[in-house]
């Protein structure tokens, strides 16, 4: 079959029912999250990530496949941390910016790059993406093109390809058919079990009441109050959010199903708030923010609360974000994140596919290590797996 490549400089540009057919279920490839990002200026002009999606149409013009794709003049907003590879760039005298990531900007969650209509067409028409996406690297003289949290279907093929592969960690908790919050806590060891109840306690004592709505459930003022705490969480670190009153005011219009506001009152004021996303099967917890500081706020907030929403829901996983060893002793585990990457520069190929060998080394060391803090009961301890079951992989290409 006859296939034909178009580069966009513009999700917009792209037919957003078309679009979300192969996006599926995920709430951060929609064509509406993606088309706010750059309708409110997150993404695009004045900004370090330019849009330059890739589609694969058929003879008869339908779409087949897309990759999620810009081009980079920093390494802000991808949560795979690469300032060094720049850094060791910029002192061989070569210029490591522009480069190409295909990803959800500003969005650390595992999901699939190469959109494909029809599964059986997979290795064909991701070949076609990538021909294309190896074409564009060399016409804007990229240094390199990563692929950002690619599920194990993106990775297989990836590795098949030549690209290095990057190991990495999130927590996440992952649903045992529980018929509620106790019952999860019933798989804890006695210690941790009292004192996730205590934490829990706390906040019910000092009063703060929780409610979950969707995103157009809450008002204006109550939108504007979340973006503030939001909004704080970024300022406290000394940087601007990533994400602007705009982009929020439009997702809570155009795709509310999916998004999940955690909001925590007192006296009837909204005190703080977890900005979370849902798929049919999984929350991702994506932003906190508070006014307020009672003690065991944040776990209730971002933790409890979400796993106790995932009970009531019948969702499988809760992935809560990046970072956060102390997530283990409210449930989660150490579950794989990846990342694949092709750098142009065969020396520098060489060399940062010689630091991922010996960085997976420790990776999987620490992972190993964390196990033995989870606070499950040894017969419960969930297996340490990628966050899309287990991946076998060539560890020549690795």
């Amino acid at each position: 079959m006859s296939f034909q490549v178009k580069q966009h400089s513009s999700i917009l540009d792209i037919d957003a029912t078309a679009w979300n057919v192969l996006a599926a279920d995920s709430p951060f490839l929609r064509h509406e999250f993606l088309g706010a990002l750059e309708r409110t200026g997150c993404v695009g002009e004045d900004t370090t990530w330019k849009p330059t999606h890739l589609t694969v149409t058929d003879v008869d013009g339908n779409l087949t496949g897309a990759l999620p794709l810009y081009v980079k003049y920093d390494s802000q907003g991808e949560f795979v941390f690469d300032w060094s590879w720049a850094n060791a760039y910029s002192q061989g005298g070569l210029p490591y910016y522009p480069k190409l990531v295909s990803a959800v900007p500003f969005t650390p969650a595992t999901g699939q790059r190469f959109l494909i209509k029809e599964s059986g067409e997979f290795t064909t028409i991701a070949a076609e993406l990538l021909s294309a996406v190896r074409n564009l690297s060399t016409k804007l003289n990229a240094s390199s093109l990563h692929v950002l949290f690619p599920t194990d279907t993106d990775r297989r093929f990836l590795s098949n390809e030549g690209f290095l592969q990057r190991k990495n960690y999130q927590f996440h908790w992952h649903n045992d058919d529980y018929k509620n919050f106790e019952e999860f806590l019933a798989r804890f060891v006695s210690a941790k079990r009292k004192k996730a109840r205590r934490e829990r306690r706390r906040i019910i004592e000092a009063g703060v009441r929780f409610e979950h709505l969707s995103g157009d459930e809450p008002n204006e003022e109550d939108w504007d109050t979340l973006f503030e705490y939001y909004a704080r969480t970024f300022l406290r670190r000394g940087r601007s959010p990533y994400l602007n009153r705009e982009f929020f005011r439009e997702i809570a219009q155009t795709m509310p199903e999916n998004i999940v506001l955690i909001l925590a009152r007192f006296n009837g004021k909204l005190i703080a708030t977890a900005i979370c996303f849902r798929s049919e099967d999984t929350l991702y917890g994506r932003y906190w923010g508070s006014l307020a500081d009672f003690h065991s706020l944040h776990f209730e907030a971002c933790y409890y609360q979400g796993i106790e929403y995932c009970i009531n829901q019948g969702l499988s996983r809760f992935e809560p974000g990046t970072q956060g060893e102390h997530k283990l002793s409210r449930g989660f585990v150490p579950t794989a994140t990846w990342s694949n990457h092709w750098i142009l520069d065969p020396e520098f190929g060489q060399a940062i596919a010689q630091f991922l060998d010996r960085e997976r080394m420790h990776i999987d060391a620490y992972m190993k290590e964390l196990t033995d803090h989870v606070p499950y009961r040894k017969n419960q301890v969930m297996p340490l797996s990628s966050a899309y079951g287990p991946f076998d992989y060539n560890h020549k290409n690795s």
